[in-house]
């Protein structure tokens, strides 16, 4: 039984999406979910979808809040809407992403995730904002939530709302690159052309 996500994890540890090429599935592109951690999103093309990546069940599900997710040297567009990811409760490390364009916003949460943005290009198509809180939470509470923008570039007006403050989860792993680097990580994102009789 499949609820229309091209690729879910549920309640699952150290799991590895590499690869993918994903496009227009019923319902979400990768959902990650009910008390998953440990799992690497990487090198994959995500394109023309709306709900694109949602990491975390719901705001009330509270064992996500052991999730560890990666995500790294993706390239999210042309013609993605929001959730470039979608966070609940955990702690996240969005690395070497290419973002080209969105429509709502890349980077969303709620329930008080802790996220460090680091080394993407944000690529706009008009002067836009980065993240989103979602729901009804006031200022006064998500000002603590920990996310973090480190040698992120922006371009065409791109912008990120940074809040709370560096902690010790929060430091770049030693696999990041500069954000000069990204269109050069990204550019085999994406399924992989192979041949039986040659390796990939």
């Amino acid at each position: 039984m499949s609820d229309g996500d091209g690729v879910c994890v549920h309640n699952s540890s150290d799991v590895w999406v590499d690869h993918c090429t994903l496009e227009d599935c019923a319902d979400g592109l990768i959902d990650v979910v009910e008390g998953s951690t440990r799992v690497t999103l990487s090198n994959n093309l995500l394109r023309n979808h709306d709900k694109v990546m949602l990491l975390g069940h719901s705001d009330g599900y509270t064992q996500d809040k052991a999730m560890q997710v990666t995500v790294a040297f993706n390239r999210f567009g042309p013609g993605l809407v929001q959730r470039m990811p979608r966070c609940r409760f955990g702690l996240f490390h969005v690395i070497n992403n290419d973002y080209i364009d969105w429509e709502m916003y890349a980077i969303g949460a709620s329930a008080s995730p802790t996220i460090h943005s680091h080394g993407n290009r944000f690529s706009a198509d008009i002067a836009k904002e980065v993240t989103k809180r979602e729901g009804d939470v006031p200022e006064s509470v998500w000002r603590n939530w920990n996310w973090l923008s480190d040698g992120d570039l922006m371009l065409n007006g791109a912008f990120f709302t940074a809040s709370g403050k560096p902690g010790p989860d929060l430091k770049a792993p030693t696999f990041a690159r500069p954000s000069s680097s990204v269109p050069s990580m990204t550019a085999s994102a994406g399924a992989l052309s192979c041949d039986e009789a040659s390796p990939c």
